[in-house]
């Protein structure tokens, strides 16, 4: 189609994977620029300079940020296998849990990290992933049959970040016992053909996060 697409992000970012993720489902071809974010490029400065973070995606010259902004932009832009169903109703559903992961699940799970009451901080994030388990209810991925809006923003949670976090700093949060439905539905996503190959290195994001959050098992 000679359009143009760049992305720019980081290695070992879920919300980076989220567009790449996208991207490969849709089949559209488009060049990598790897970001550091102790050294921003000129480029991503020039293409965020509101919020200057990563991702960015560039289409025909124009930039777009925000990876859920871009994720919508991308099913509105591509046709062919569609990341938010057609119902109106179906749609702002998903819209609603995408945002509930953003802003109630990931700052409960990240908070289980940092916190010093880690009893209590656990507790809160295991009642966001009730919700989640019970929007999920019986489906193979929240889209339905396949990959779908509110998978792809939960891909920290469905991909290895969350598995490896909690593995180094000694956190139950994501078990089978307690969420047996969400635990099946992470293996189906990260043994998805297109999902798997988006997923960065597990060793090195495994290492990564052994120096930042140490053993604290």
């Amino acid at each position: 189609m000679g359009e143009e697409v760049k992305l720019f992000g980081v290695w070992g970012s879920p919300f980076s994977r989220r567009v790449e993720m996208a991207l490969k489902l849709k089949g559209v071809e488009y060049e990598y620029f790897e970001e550091d974010l102790q050294n921003k490029s000129d480029l991503l400065l020039k293409y965020n300079p509101v919020h200057k973070k990563i991702p960015v995606l560039l289409h025909k010259g124009k930039p777009i940020a925000e990876s859920a902004v871009i994720l919508e932009y991308i099913d509105e832009t591509w046709k062919g296998f569609p990341l938010l169903p057609k119902d109106p109703y179906q749609r702002a559903t998903a819209r609603f849990w995408a945002r509930f992961v953003e802003e109630k699940c990931m700052p409960a799970l990240f908070n289980c990290t940092v916190a010093e009451d880690r009893k209590k901080a656990v507790e809160e994030a295991h009642e966001t992933l009730k919700l989640l388990e019970n929007e999920l209810k019986d489906k193979k991925f929240f889209g339905g049959e396949d990959i779908g809006f509110v998978d792809i923003v939960a891909d920290f949670i469905g991909g290895y970040w969350l598995r490896d976090i909690q593995e180094i700093v000694g956190l139950e949060l994501l078990t089978k016992e307690k969420f047996p439905k969400l635990c099946e539905w992470s293996d189906e996503f990260v043994n998805h053909a297109v999902i798997k190959e988006c997923l960065p290195p597990r060793d090195k994001l495994f290492a990564f996060f052994r120096t930042r959050f140490g053993s604290k098992s």
